[in-house]
């Protein structure tokens, strides 16, 4: 492999990393302000939770550091998006069931 690519490749690893960084910094910033109380009742159904976006872009960013980031683009593109926030809710959870299996098929 020559040079240019080597360097090219690191290049994509530092932007990929400095993504990865940038998505946990929002999730983590994103908590850090919601409201710390429990409402009195919760009005979630049974057969679809609702998954918060800054969860599933913690996991997603968690595999994208362990070298997982071309898998992670692949899910993202799987449920029809670019960019996670493009992402319908509905797939939220099928998404994070998908990014468990990385590294274990």
């Amino acid at each position: 492999m020559s040079k240019i690519k080597l360097l090219l490749e690191v290049v994509n690893d530092m932007r990929s990393l400095a993504d990865s960084i940038q998505a946990v910094c929002n999730a983590m910033a994103e908590s850090d302000s919601a409201p710390k109380e429990v409402p009195a009742t919760k009005t979630e159904t049974a057969n679809e939770p609702d998954i918060p976006l800054e969860k599933v872009r913690m996991v997603l960013a968690e595999k994208s550091q362990i070298g997982f980031t071309a898998e992670v683009r692949g899910l993202i593109q799987k449920y029809g998006a670019d960019k996670l926030s493009a992402v319908d809710k509905a797939y939220y959870s099928d998404i994070l069931k998908d990014a468990e299996e990385l590294g274990n098929g």
